[in-house]
């Protein structure tokens, strides 16, 4: 009974004992499993330092390889550039003596040439001259002398606006634009029904299709000529009678930059004389200057364009009168209007800086100037108002 309760009492410490030896086989094993595997990476980083060691060799080898090569190509350009600017000299000097013996044998024949380009360029101008002459039939032979007078004919709309006759037609209809932006021309049967107190009701209302942009517009033989608002230099051809646009044409050059300084709104100054329709604009290339073409309006084409001397600085408005221009200059702050450039596309006149023509009897400035070829006479808009003015002319020397 004693030796079975002894037993009882082994079993649990044998039980004991045999799982301690048991973990500790399994942590020997463990131990020797990372012993192995730091062998394994402790090899594989030997040869990794033995293979960034191997490369570095080599990367200073080739280096060294590239830098001797370009040492060469070096040596070899500065031997090259030394042959070719040798060439070069000698080129130079046998151009020279070429020149030197030309110049000797070929003297008379190279005044002969000189002659000959000469020539054909004073013809060439004489023949411009006269076809220009031709174009304009050569009908005008008077100049503005002086603005004699003004009237005041009415006093409608905002600042900036337009009014005109129609010379190319025998009617004496009055036509309103109202506006530098707008799309609606007021027509008025006459003058007396342009300055009735209810003009508006006396005016027969025409829409177009297309706004108008600035004051530069100008009506003849029946169709209106303006700056299409929203384009850089689009012309538009309005049928008045049909209501419709009849034709369109770019300028080129125009709508970068005001033609008048002083009228920012107006990119484009369209005008009327004896010859017919012309475009007066402004470009940074003429550093400012005006520029005048002359429009066929038929065919709506350039027929030929001049780059004045009269400045775009302190202009407030231009017009032409017998293939003149006329620049009237102001200041910002608004006085007296005076004409200080005029040119002349014949040359018959000289470009006057300053010919000292002021517009009487008035202080302010000019939304348009439009010169009416038929009743020669101006007619300008000044702050709201509807001007015509009288002009003096002499006959051109």
């Amino acid at each position: 009974m004693v030796a079975l309760q002894v037993h009882f009492l082994l079993i649990p410490s044998l039980v004991s004992i045999m799982g301690a030896a048991q973990y500790m086989m399994q942590d020997a094993a463990l131990l020797s499993y990372m012993d192995q595997r730091f062998l394994s990476l402790e090899k594989r980083l030997q040869k990794c330092s033995q293979d960034v060691l191997e490369y570095v060799d080599e990367f200073r080898e080739f280096s060294k390889a590239v830098l001797s090569r370009l040492a060469g190509l070096s040596s070899d350009k500065a031997e090259l550039k030394g042959e070719v600017e040798n060439l070069l000299r000698r080129v130079e000097h046998a151009q020279r003596d070429i020149d030197y013996f030309g110049s000797v044998t070929d003297s008379n024949a190279c005044v002969e040439v000189h002659e000959d380009l000469l020539k054909q360029q004073l013809l060439e101008e004489a023949e411009e001259k006269k076809r220009l002459k031709l174009m304009f039939n050569a009908s005008c032979d008077h100049m503005l002398a002086g603005i004699r007078s003004l009237k005041v004919v009415k006093k409608t709309g905002g600042k900036h606006g337009s009014w005109m006759k129609d010379p190319g037609k025998k009617h004496g209809k009055i036509y309103l634009l109202s506006g530098s932006v707008n799309n609606v021309i007021l027509e008025f049967a006459n003058i007396m029904a342009f300055m009735e107190n209810n003009q508006t009701l006396k005016a027969r209302r025409v829409p177009l299709p297309l706004p108008w942009e600035g004051t530069g517009h100008v009506i003849y033989q029946g169709f209106l000529f303006y700056h299409r608002h929203g384009s850089l230099n689009e012309i538009v051809k309005f049928n008045i009678q049909r209501r419709n646009v009849a034709d369109q044409m770019l300028l080129p050059g125009a709508g970068r930059i005001p033609a008048y300084q002083l009228s920012p709104q107006t990119k484009i100054d369209l005008a009327l004389d004896e010859q017919g329709l012309w475009a007066l604009h402004a470009e940074p290339e003429t550093r400012g200057n005006i520029v005048l073409t002359k429009i066929n309006p038929v065919a709506m084409a350039v027929e030929h364009s001049w780059d004045t001397p009269c400045s775009s600085r302190d202009a407030e408005a231009a017009f032409m009168a017998c293939n003149t221009l006329h620049v009237v200059y102001n200041s910002p702050s608004g006085g007296s209007s005076r004409i200080q450039c005029v040119y002349d596309v014949l040359g018959a006149l000289s470009a006057h800086t300053n010919p000292g023509l002021h517009f009487p009897k008035r202080q302010g400035g000019h939304s348009t100037i439009h010169y009416n070829p038929k009743e020669k006479q101006l007619f300008a808009w000044g702050d709201g108002s509807q001007i015509i003015y009288k002009l003096h002319t002499e006959q051109k020397v």
